[in-house]
C-alpha cells in the first residue's frame, strides 16, 4: 500500500481542465521569456508587445465598434484572448495559483465544460464591466477576471452548502470580501488602476453563472431554498 501512495502521480488529483489550463498559459509565458532571453534572436524580444497589442481588450476599440455597429469576429475574441496574456511572470504566476486552487475545487463540482463557461464567461463580463464603468484608456490584460469568476464559482458552492446546513450565507462572501479589501488596500499604498472593476465583475459573472451551469442548475437551487 505504502509503495502504490509513493507511486500515485500527484497530477491525479487536478482536474484535467485545470492542468491543461495551467499548462497553456505557463506555455504562453515561457515563450515570452525565451524570446525576452534572446533564445529566438532579437525579433524574440518584442513577442510580449506583440501579444499585447494583438489579443489585449481594448475599450477604446470595442467603444469604436458599438459606434459603427460593425463587430469583427478578430476583435470579438479579444474578451476572451486578453486573459491568456500578462505583463511579467508575476503577473502570470498569481492567476495560476488562483487557477490550480478554486479551479481544482470547482472542478471538482462543475463538469469540465461548465468550468470552461464559467472562465469565459468571466473574462467577458469582466471585459465589458471595465470598458463601461469607467471608460478606461487602458487595456486590459491577464487572467484576473476569468479566476475571480472561479471565486465566484466556489461562493456559489460554498453558499449553496451553507444554506443546506442552515447556517449564514453570507460567510461565503467572505473570500470576495478580503480579496477586494486588500486590493483596494494596495491600490491606497501604492497606487492602481481600475482593473478591479473587471475583476468584481468576473466574480460577479461566475456565480450567477453558477446557478444555470452546476449540477442540477437552478433547478437544484430553488429546491433547497423552498426547503428552508
Amino acid at each position: 500500500m505504502a509503495s502504490s501512495d509513493i507511486n500515485q502521480n500527484p497530477f491525479n488529483a487536478i482536474p484535467l481542465v485545470v492542468v491543461a489550463l495551467v499548462a497553456i498559459l505557463l506555455g504562453i509565458e515561457l515563450i515570452f521569456q525565451a524570446g525576452a532571453r534572446g533564445f529566438a534572436g532579437s525579433d524574440g524580444i518584442g513577442w510580449r508587445l506583440e501579444a499585447l497589442n494583438a489579443f489585449a481588450f481594448s475599450p477604446q476599440l470595442w467603444d469604436r465598434m458599438v459606434e459603427t455597429g460593425q463587430f469583427p469576429p478578430r476583435a470579438l475574441l479579444r474578451f476572451v484572448t486578453y486573459s491568456f496574456v500578462h505583463l511579467s511572470f508575476g503577473h502570470m504566476l498569481f492567476v495560476l495559483v488562483f487557477l490550480l486552487a478554486l479551479g481544482k475545487m470547482v472542478a471538482e463540482a462543475f463538469s469540465a465544460l461548465a468550468v470552461l463557461a464559467v472562465l469565459a464567461v468571466s473574462s467577458i463580463v469582466g471585459a465589458l464591466v471595465y470598458a463601461a464603468a469607467l471608460s478606461p484608456s487602458i487595456a486590459l490584460v491577464g487572467g484576473y477576471p476569468a479566476v475571480y469568476g472561479l471565486i465566484g464559482a466556489y461562493t456559489f458552492i460554498l453558499w449553496t452548502g451553507l444554506g443546506t446546513l442552515g447556517e449564514q450565507r453570507m460567510r461565503a462572501f467572505t473570500l470576495i470580501a478580503l480579496l477586494m479589501g486588500i486590493q483596494l488596500l494596495f491600490g491606497l499604498m501604492f497606487g492602481g488602476g481600475p482593473e478591479w472593476v473587471a475583476d468584481l465583475g468576473g466574480f460577479c459573472a461566475g456565480f450567477a453563472l453558477s446557478f444555470v451551469v452546476s449540477p442540477g442548475g437552478f433547478g437544484r437551487v430553488l429546491d433547497k431554498l423552498r426547503q428552508r
